[in-house]
Order: C-alpha cells, then sequence, then structure tokens
C-alpha cells in the first residue's frame, strides 16, 4: 500500500507514469464542462419543476443536482490551479460559477432543513407521527408575546441536567410541554421554510433564465472544447498546487480546537448557542471552512488522478462529518429563527428552543465524528499526503 501511495504522488515512481502537466487540468475541465451542458439539456428538457413538489421530476432534480456538481468543479478548479490558467478568463468566470452553484442549492437546501427539524421533533416529542403543516394556525396566540429570549430560556432548563454531564449527548426535555408544542412548532417550521424553498425555486428559475447565466453557459460552452491555459501550462506540474491546497487544509485544521471536539459534549458551545444574538454562531465558522478546504483538496485529487482518486475512508468520513455539522448547524438557526416569530405559543417557544439545542448537540457530534476520523492514520488511505 505504501508503494502504491508513493506512485500516486510521484512522477518518477516507474517509467511507466506519464508526466503530469496542465493537459490534466485541461482534460477535467473539458469534462466538466461537458457535464454542465449535459445537465443543463436535461433540466430544460424536463422543465425545471421544483423538487418535492408534483411540479418536479426526479429528472429535474438530478438535471439541477449535476448542473451544481459540475459548477462546484470547475469553480474550485479554477481557483486551486489559477497559475495555470489565462488570469483575465479565470477571474471572470469563477465567481459567476459561484454564484449560479449557490443559486441552484438553496431550494435543496430549504427542503433538507425542514426535513431534518420535523424529524428531530418527532423523535424529541415521541410522537407517532412526523410534525406536518396542518392547514390551522400556525401557533400564534393573541396577546402572547413570546421573544428569543423565552424559547432560550425553555431550552435552557430542558438541558440543565445534561449541562453537569459531559457525556450527555442529548437534552432531557419535559415531554408533556414538549408534545404539546412540537405541532405547532412543526407546522410553524413548514410554513417558513416552504415559503423560503418556493423563494428559493423562483429564484433558481429566474436565474436560468437571466443574460448572466446566459454568458456563463456560453463560456462554459467554450470551455467544453478550448481551455484558456496559460502559455507555461504544457511544460507545468499541477501537483504542488494540489500540495498547496491540501497544506491550507492541514492548517485549517490544526487552528480547530479538535482537543474540546474530543469529548462528545461540549457544555461550553451549547451555552453560547443558546444565546439570543441572531448573527451565526462564532465557533461554526472555522468548520465550515474546513469543510470548503477539503472540498478544494478533494476536486484538486479528481484533477490529478480522474475517476481514480484516491478518497480514501479518511477523507469520505471526514467529509460526511462535516456535511452534519453544516446541515445541524444551518438547522439550528431556522430553529432559532422561528422561535423569533412574534406572539407565539409559549408550548410552541418551547418546543423550538428544545429544538435548537437538539441541533447544536448534533452539532458537536458532528465535530467528534470529524475529530475521530481525521486522526485517525490509516496507511494507503490515499489523501495525497507526501
Amino acid at each position: 500500500m505504501a508503494q502504491q501511495h508513493h506512485d500516486l504522488t510521484d512522477s518518477a515512481a516507474g517509467p511507466a507514469a506519464p508526466p503530469v502537466t496542465g493537459e490534466a487540468l485541461a482534460g477535467y475541465l473539458r469534462g466538466q464542462a461537458t457535464e454542465f451542458l449535459r445537465a443543463l439539456r436535461l433540466h430544460r428538457e424536463t422543465g425545471g419543476g421544483p423538487s418535492g413538489s408534483g411540479g418536479g421530476t426526479a429528472d429535474a432534480v438530478d438535471a439541477a443536482r449535476a448542473l451544481r456538481r459540475s459548477a462546484r468543479r470547475i469553480s474550485a478548479s479554477l481557483h486551486t490551479f489559477r497559475p495555470l490558467l489565462d488570469p483575465g478568463w479565470s477571474e471572470e468566470i469563477r465567481p459567476e460559477l459561484a454564484w449560479l452553484s449557490g443559486t441552484l442549492a438553496l431550494e435543496h437546501a430549504c427542503e433538507s432543513r425542514l426535513d431534518r427539524l420535523l424529524l428531530a421533533l418527532h423523535r424529541l416529542s415521541g410522537a407517532t407521527t412526523v410534525p406536518t403543516q396542518t392547514g390551522s394556525n400556525t401557533g400564534t396566540s393573541a396577546g402572547t408575546a413570546v421573544s428569543a429570549t423565552a424559547a432560550t430560556t425553555a431550552a435552557t432548563t430542558a438541558t440543565t441536567t445534561t449541562t453537569t454531564q459531559r457525556t450527555a449527548p442529548r437534552p432531557t426535555p419535559d415531554r408533556g410541554n414538549l408534545t404539546v408544542g412540537a405541532a405547532k412548532a412543526g407546522a410553524l417550521l413548514d410554513r417558513q421554510l416552504t415559503l423560503a424553498r418556493t423563494r428559493a425555486h423562483s429564484t433558481a428559475l429566474q436565474a436560468l433564465g437571466s443574460s448572466r447565466f446566459h454568458a456563463v453557459a456560453d463560456k462554459v460552452a467554450v470551455l467544453a472544447s478550448e481551455v484558456p491555459l496559460a502559455p507555461h501550462a504544457a511544460t507545468t506540474d499541477p501537483r504542488p498546487l494540489a500540495a498547496a491546497a491540501e497544506e491550507r487544509l492541514t492548517d485549517a485544521v490544526a487552528a480547530l480546537p479538535l482537543v474540546t471536539a474530543g469529548h462528545p459534549y461540549n457544555a461550553e458551545a451549547l451555552i453560547h448557542g443558546l444565546s439570543p444574538d441572531p448573527a451565526p454562531h462564532p465557533q461554526d465558522a472555522p468548520w465550515h471552512q474546513v469543510r470548503l478546504l477539503l472540498r478544494l483538496h478533494r476536486y484538486a485529487l479528481e484533477v490529478l488522478h480522474g475517476d481514480d482518486a484516491p478518497l480514501g475512508v479518511r477523507l469520505l468520513s471526514a467529509g460526511q462529518a462535516l456535511d452534519r455539522h453544516r446541515d445541524a448547524s444551518e438547522a439550528a438557526a431556522a430553529a432559532a429563527h422561528a422561535a423569533r416569530t412574534p406572539r407565539i405559543a409559549p408550548a410552541t417557544a418551547y418546543a423550538l428552543g428544545v429544538l435548537h439545542a437538539d441541533q447544536r448537540h448534533e452539532v458537536e457530534a458532528a465535530r467528534y465524528a470529524f475529530q475521530r476520523s481525521w486522526q485517525k492514520q490509516t496507511i494507503g488511505t490515499g489523501t495525497g499526503t507526501s
């Protein structure tokens, strides 16, 4: 296994190994551009109906996902290997691809977030059915104004026993009060996130019909046949640039509080997570950055090795843990946002507070899983480390 790893990272390992140059990047970009155009054609043929609704088909959802996938990979490759490309062209198209990928991801993110929160409510309340929109009011109560602080207090009360035990993975809510508020909390989340998903779908359709998108598609169409490489790219080895991307990832991971993440429960993080401040959780940003850098590292390996990219269990499990971290973090923020809805009933606020605390526990569990997978040294995982 050690020799195989050497072959993947050293072009001098044997006479059969061809030299790696900028042509590897050109071939990868042409392939991703072709996938982009194929997905765009399929998306137009299927009408691009909204995912998760009666107007959308599985083909339309798959096409949108393939568009995001190709746009992400092209944009990431332009970033990692930008010294090998025409700088003016690269800097012009890269932010446009990032805009497109982000716009297309919003609808799916809203749908996934709603599913996650409703399932968590179901689990926490012990209800026999998953909370859904009931068609009645969404938990408003005339004459009752419950602020985010009230929801925070409810969640803090619910988790008092667990904050004294670092190994406790979940809060212990009052089942009776939680069951009363879970249905209305689920209906409120359903209304808010369904509305957000509908808006995201409309935004995506407008984006795909805009002149801005057509300009991006035209550039990608040209990229499918001609990659604007820099003059020296044909004789330049791209592996040092890929190694630099891996080094940035390693440095970012080293800056994470992995000692704290080595415990399955971080009470300090929960205390900060229950703050009524609507700003994004300050502890999450470095982890989101590591997730981005891990993705750049993976895509760089794809450029060098194509379909044989050495993505070992260590990389895959670390990436899955960071995906869970992102999902739980955003779900907790959605629960906190719902708890700030004016004039909701106390039971609804309590359920949302417990739900928020539960998702912050999920954040800590994901950090723990990442720490366990990343620090596990496995020979021959093929992470690209030399």
